[in-house]
């Protein structure tokens, strides 16, 4: 099969065109840029009150296996 060179190269130039139509398109819809939230404040530990929730789950546990009397 023949190539022709000329064919080759209006290729080559209508790929490259295309390709920077949908660049030049995809700057334009480009989102803005999200700012990071600052991280929110949280509770600090405490083996208290991973004490009790662990009390609560262990109750919860013996009374659904009915083992509580």
């Amino acid at each position: 099969m023949k190539v022709e060179p000329k064919a080759v190269a209006a290729i080559t130039a209508a790929v490259a065109f295309y390709m920077q139509a949908q660049a030049a398109q995809a700057a334009v819809e480009a989102p803005p840029v999200a700012r990071r939230e600052p991280p929110k404040p949280t509770a600090p530990f405490s083996a208290w009150a991973l004490s009790g929730r662990q009390s609560m789950m262990e109750m919860r546990r013996l009374w659904q296996m009915r083992l509580v009397r």
